[in-house]
């Protein structure tokens, strides 16, 4: 009996095995959802448009994009986790909600490195200060005396507790030893537009969707921290170059699908990524904005930045003794 249990078992497994091959072979039949965790116009939605627009060309279906905002990302992030793994639901996260929301968030509804498939990461974003442009100040080290000569004076806008651009800012924050008020936005997006119009003073953010801002000189952008300057705004020097080296940040967008979506739907995920950010008129678009096209992509290597990224924010944050609602 336990012999024919043990039989039937295999037989059981094998099918299922057979199945899902079938249906990752089939993969898609249908047009795509894809979750972006924050308002249309911020910069992981305007990576992941480049990306999908690939991505629907390769798989040879739509790939269609749900920007669900709220609580620095986590809102989306969940909704994606929760999703049926069937390869039609997926997310686009980024260093706020898959790397600083664990320390953020105590009672965070989803784990990153359990609650997905990580599929691939899309881009790094090199973070930059910006200030609204009737800012007195014209240089990183004018702006942290401004800042410092009255912490309460000059808004801090953000896309959310936990987004990338609240996450850089604790940073930067922390190094000069004063904090200005926080105006929490659902989105970069919505931060961005309100900084154009002079609602609030400060933002440190990722600079694919700021760089039009830059150029038409609707923001003042102070430094951006990275160890080169960015082909996108050549003019912006390093914050090394502008006296402080110590403030070195970047970003990065990624792919994730739901827990047990099956590994060759993953596998077709993450080749179309790899395709998409092989193909030269992608990854123009990508660094037109400044963006970055990661050295490795596929789901091992985004599991591993996930791990590290987790690491090195958690102390950041609970440094800064911020938590998230």
């Amino acid at each position: 009996m336990r012999m024919r249990n043990s039989f039937a078992a295999m037989l059981a497994a094998a099918a299922l095995t057979a199945a899902t091959q079938v249906l990752a072979q089939a993969y898609p039949t249908k047009p795509i959802n894809v979750i972006v965790p924050y308002a249309a116009g911020g910069n992981t939605d305007v990576v992941a448009r480049i990306v999908l627009e690939h991505m629907g060309q390769t798989l040879g279906q739509q790939l269609t994009v749900e920007n669900i905002g709220g609580a620095g990302g986590t809102t989306g992030s969940n909704r994606a986790a929760k999703a049926t793994p069937d390869g039609y639901t997926i997310l686009v996260g980024q260093m706020g909600t898959h790397g600083a929301a664990p320390a953020l968030y105590p009672n965070l509804p989803y784990n990153p490195l359990t609650d997905f498939e990580h599929v691939s990461q899309l881009s790094d974003t090199p973070i930059a200060v910006f200030g609204k442009k009737t800012l007195p100040v014209n240089t990183l080290q004018e702006l942290i005396a401004l800042i410092k000569a009255d912490p309460g004076k000059l808004n801090n806008g953000h896309g959310g507790v936990g987004s990338t651009s609240h996450v850089s800012c604790l940073l930067f924050t922390s190094m000069i030893g004063a904090r200005p008020p926080q105006v929490a936005y659902r989105g970069s997006g919505p931060a961005l537009n309100d900084l154009v119009a002079g609602v609030h003073d400060v933002m440190c953010d990722q600079i694919p969707h700021t760089v039009p801002q830059v150029i038409a000189g609707n923001i003042k952008a102070f430094a951006i921290a990275t160890p080169e300057r960015s082909a996108a705004i050549p003019n912006v020097p390093t914050t090394a170059e502008a006296g402080m080296p110590q403030f070195v940040a970047s970003g990065w967008n990624a792919m994730f699908a739901p827990k047990g979506t099956p590994k060759p739907i993953v596998d077709k995920l993450a080749a179309a990524v790899d395709s998409a950010l092989k193909n030269p008129a992608t990854r123009k678009k990508l660094e037109d904005i400044g963006a970055v096209v990661p050295a490795k992509t596929g789901p091992d290597a985004l599991r591993s930045l996930v791990a590290s990224e987790i690491e090195k924010w958690t102390p950041v944050i609970k440094a800064a003794g911020v938590v998230g609602n």
